[in-house]
């Protein structure tokens, strides 16, 4: 894994850059996984609303900082680590899926021995797709998620838009929106290297298809939780 990292690396500033695997793969990442992540974002807002409601009616008799406390939660870990999840899930097994496909036909050791290398032609441009992708998916799912957090609070809990955004200031900076980003980056790097990991490793015949399939999604849903506490503990360092 720390190898392939490396020659991913390595292979981002060797020529040929491919613009056209990289285009059709961030198609891939960001349009075709847009609506699932903004539906699914949606709701997990709504239920951080409603639960910190609930809880703080519980305990201090008052939900008044439900937005402001709300707003923070989703900027600084919520929608970031959904994002990234569903990404695991959606794009981390297609990619390995059709990685390991590639190793037991033979296209892998084709593609070798027309002297195209394997890691500039099939991981650098996934790579960087999930890289730019989990940046913008993690950008539009902090907008939605905000929204609907806006929306459910208004109708449920009676706060204007107004004082929502009011109660968001005084919790949340422009650097959580910035760290967000950097999670969303890191977190889509994590995807395709497991992915090709996996899929370089692909033993033959279609239970080996699914086995580096499965082994991507659990492998890759793991470090994005581990890199979570890491970029977490770092940040908390710049608050």
């Amino acid at each position: 894994m720390i190898s392939l990292f490396a020659e991913t690396l390595f292979g981002i500033w060797a020529p040929p850059f491919r613009w056209r695997e990289f285009i059709q793969q961030l198609y891939f990442v960001a349009n075709r996984s847009l609506l699932i992540i903004l539906f699914c974002v949606c709701f997990a807002a709504v239920v951080t609303i409603l639960e910190s409601s609930f809880h703080m009616k519980l305990v201090i008799q008052n939900d008044s900082m439900v937005p402001g406390f709300g707003a923070l939660l989703i900027l600084r870990e919520l929608a970031a680590v959904v994002t990234a999840l569903l990404l695991a899930s959606r794009v981390g097994a297609g990619y390995a899926s059709e990685v390991g496909t590639m190793k037991i036909t033979e296209q892998i050791d084709a593609l070798k021995m027309l002297g195209i290398d394997p890691i500039n032609y099939l991981v650098v441009p996934r790579f960087l797709a999930c890289i730019l992708g989990g940046v913008i998916l993690t950008v539009a799912a902090n907008v939605v998620c905000l929204f609907a957090a806006m929306q459910v609070s208004y109708f449920y809990l009676g706060y204007t838009p107004a004082m929502f955004i009011s109660s968001m200031h005084r919790f949340v900076q422009m650097q959580d929106l910035f760290f967000a980003m950097i999670r969303g980056a890191c977190f889509g790097a994590v995807i395709p290297l497991v992915a090709c990991y996996f899929g370089f490793r692909c033993e033959e015949g279609a239970e080996g298809v699914g086995k580096a399939t499965t082994n991507t999604v659990v492998v890759a849903s793991i470090g994005i939780i581990a890199i979570d506490f890491i970029l977490s503990y770092t940040f908390s360092h710049f608050y």
